[in-house]
C-alpha cells in the first residue's frame, strides 16, 4: 500500500508542467490561448462521448460523465500536458457484450477494475516497455486511427431518428438524400475551409472554434433544417454523484447491480484485462505523438497511473471508462494548448454544458463538428507514409499496412500486438541469416572458427551448421570475439557443437566469451564455468569442453 501511495504521490504535477518551458510565466494571453483550445476539445468532445455510449449500449451521460472525470484527473496529474482523454471508441466496441449480457453496473465494476491494473502498471514501470514498439507500427497506428475517426463520422451523414441501438453498436440508418445530405456536405466543406483559412488571417481564436462557432451562428441564424447535436440525444444532466455498483439490487439505470464476490470478479477479469491493456496502448502511443508535437519527453509510468486513478474514479461515478483520445489530442495542440490548463478547461467546460448549458449546445450542428474532424483526420494521417514505403525495406512497409488495415478491421490492441510480433520475427529472421564462421589453420594445426553475428535460438541451427567435426583436426578453437551468446538456444546449440567433436575424439576451445555470455554459461544448470575467467576485459581464455561439461582449458 506505501508504494501506491509513494506511485500516486510521485505523479502529481509540477507548477512547470503548467508552463510552456521551465521558468516562462502564465500570461493572460497564454491563459486565454489555454482556455479556448479547451472550449474547442469540450465541444468536439460531446458528440463523440455521446456516440460511444450508444455504441456501448449505454446511457448519454455514461460516456458524458466518463469524459469530464477522466479527462479532469488526467489533465491534472497525467505524464504529458496537452493530452486530452475521455471515452473512446477502442473502449466502447469491447464493452458491448459485458453491457447486453449483465448490465451497465457490471461495466461500472470492470471499469474499477481496470483502472486498478493500470495503476499497477504504472507502479511496476512496465509501461516502458511501449518503446519496444517500432515506427513502422507507430506510421501504422496513426493511419489506422485517422481512417477510424474518418468512418466514425459517417454516422453522422444518416438521418438521427433511423439509427437503432442494438444492443450491439450503433447499426442500421438511412443515409441523408437529396437537399439536406448537399446542405451537410455544404456546412462540412465550409467549416473545413474556414478551419483551413483562419490561421492564415488570424490566430488570436483557434480555428477549429472558428468553424464551429461561424457554422453554428449561420445555420441558427438561417434557420437551416440540419442534423444538430439534440437530435442525437439530450445530453441535459446533473452533476456526477457517486456510485458503488458493487452490491445487490437495482442499479441506477434498472440493471442488476454486481454482487462483491469471486463470481463477479471472474466475469469482469477478462473484459477489465482487454480494456486496462487497449486503454493504456492508446494513451501512451499517444503520448508518443503529442510528444513529437511539442517536444517533449517521458512520462508513461505517470501516465499508466494517472489513467488507472482516472478510471477508478469513473467507476464510482456512473462513467463508461476512458483513455487517450488522438482526435481531440490533436484538436488540442493544434489549437495551441500546450500545458495542463486546457485539458482541465476542456472538462470542466464539458460539465458546463451538461449542466447548464445543454439547450445551446444541442443547437451545434452536427456538420460544424463533422467538419473539424475531417481536418484532424487530415492533419493525423502521416500523408509521408507513402514517400517512405518505396524507401524503406519491403518488411516495415508491409508492417505499416498491416497495422492500418488491422486497426480499422478489428481494434488498436490486436492491431499493435501484431505489428510488434511480425517486426519481431523479421528481425529475428535478419539476425539469423547474419552469422557466419571466418576459419583459419593456426601453426600447430588447430583450426580457428571466428563466430561472427548473434547466436541465438533463431541463428542456433545455422550455428551448427557451420562446424564439420569428421573433417577437422584434432583441436578446435572457437571465437566469438565478433559473436554474442544470447539466450539457451545459443547454450544448447554450443553444447551440441561439442558432443559432436566429442564423439569424433576431438577437444574444442570457447574464446573471447563476455561477461554476459560468461554469466549464461554459470547459470545453466548442466554447463559448469571456471570462475577465474576475467569477463570485465574480455581477454581471450580458453574454455576447454569435455563430456558437455566446460572446464577452464590452459
Amino acid at each position: 500500500m506505501s508504494r501506491v501511495l509513494l506511485a500516486a504521490l510521485a505523479a502529481r504535477p509540477s507548477f512547470a508542467d503548467f508552463n510552456l518551458s521551465a521558468g516562462e510565466p502564465i500570461t493572460v494571453g497564454r491563459i486565454r490561448i489555454e482556455l479556448l483550445a479547451g472550449l474547442t476539445v469540450a465541444l468536439a468532445l460531446v458528440p463523440e462521448a455521446v456516440a460511444f455510449a450508444f455504441v456501448a449500449g449505454v446511457h448519454p451521460l455514461v460516456g458524458l460523465y466518463a469524459a469530464f472525470i477522466v479527462g479532469l484527473i488526467t489533465a491534472l496529474i497525467g505524464g504529458r500536458p496537452g493530452m486530452i482523454s475521455g471515452a473512446t471508441g477502442a473502449l466502447a466496441v469491447v464493452m458491448v457484450a459485458l453491457v447486453a449480457q449483465h448490465g451497465v453496473e457490471y461495466l461500472f465494476a470492470t471499469v474499477v477494475l481496470m483502472g486498478l491494473i493500470q495503476v499497477f502498471v504504472g507502479i511496476m514501470r512496465w509501461a516502458k516497455f511501449i518503446r519496444l514498439v517500432p515506427h513502422p507500427v507507430m506510421l501504422g497506428f496513426v493511419n489506422g486511427l485517422a481512417i477510424v475517426i474518418f468512418l466514425a463520422q459517417m454516422s453522422q451523414f444518416k438521418v438521427p431518428g433511423t439509427i437503432v441501438n442494438s444492443g450491439h453498436g450503433m447499426s442500421g440508418g438511412e443515409w441523408l438524400s437529396g437537399v439536406p445530405m448537399i446542405t451537410m456536405l455544404a456546412l462540412v466543406a465550409l467549416t473545413m475551409g474556414i478551419v483551413w483559412l483562419m490561421p492564415k488571417v488570424t490566430k488570436i481564436i483557434p480555428a477549429p472554434l472558428a468553424g464551429i462557432g461561424i457554422v453554428a451562428i449561420l445555420v441558427i441564424a438561417l434557420g437551416i433544417d440540419v442534423p444538430r447535436v439534440g437530435d442525437l440525444e439530450s445530453i441535459k444532466g446533473g452533476l456526477p454523484s457517486f456510485h458503488n455498483p458493487f452490491g445487490t439490487g437495482t442499479g441506477i439505470y434498472g440493471t442488476p447491480m454486481a454482487p462483491f464476490n469471486l463470481t463477479t470478479f471472474y466475469v469482469v477479469l477478462p473484459y477489465a484485462g482487454i480494456l486496462a491493456a487497449i486503454g493504456l496502448i492508446e494513451s501512451l502511443l499517444t503520448l508518443n505523438l503529442v510528444g513529437d508535437m511539442t517536444n517533449k519527453r517521458g512520462g508513461a509510468s505517470q501516465e499508466s497511473i494517472a489513467q488507472g486513478i482516472a478510471n477508478t474514479v469513473t467507476g464510482f461515478f456512473g462513467g463508461m471508462g476512458g483513455c487517450a483520445m488522438i482526435g481531440q489530442s490533436m484538436i488540442n495542440v493544434k489549437s495551441g494548448g500546450r500545458t495542463r490548463i486546457a485539458g482541465i478547461a476542456a472538462a470542466l467546460f464539458l460539465l458546463l454544458f451538461i449542466v447548464v448549458a445543454s439547450s445551446w449546445i444541442e443547437q451545434i450542428p452536427l456538420a460544424a463538428l463533422v467538419g473539424v474532424m475531417f481536418m484532424v483526420v487530415i492533419g493525423t494521417f502521416a500523408w509521408n507514409s507513402f514517400k517512405i514505403m518505396r524507401r524503406v525495406p519491403l518488411t516495415d512497409a508491409f508492417v505499416i499496412i498491416l497495422v492500418t488495415v488491422v486497426t480499422v478491421m478489428t481494434d488498436l490492441a490486436i492491431a499493435v500486438v501484431v505489428g510488434v510480433i511480425v517486426s519481431a520475427l523479421a528481425y529475428a529472421w535478419q539476425n539469423a541469416t547474419r552469422i557466419h564462421a571466418n576459419r583459419s589453420i593456426e601453426a600447430d594445426g588447430t583450426k580457428v572458427y571466428k563466430i561472427c553475428g548473434p547466436l541465438f535460438f533463431g541463428s542456433s541451427e545455422g550455428f551448427s551448421e557451420l562446424f564439420t567435426p569428421n573433417g577437422d583436426p584434432d583441436k578446435v578453437i572457437v571465437d566469438f570475439a565478433d559473436s554474442r551468446v544470447a539466450d539457451q538456444s545459443a547454450l544448447q546449440a554450443i553444447e551440441a557443437v561439442a558432443l559432436k567433436y566429442e564423439e569424433s575424439g576431438k577437444r574444442i576451445q570457447l574464446r573471447h566469451l563476455s561477461k554476459d555470455c560468461h554469466y549464461l554459461l554459470s547459470k545453466a544448470g548442466h554447463l559448469i564455468v571456471d570462475s577465474d575467467d576475467d569477463p570485465d576485459y574480455e581477454i581471450a581464455v580458453d574454455y576447454g569442453v569435455r563430456t558437455g561439461i566446460l572446464a577452464a582449458g590452459h
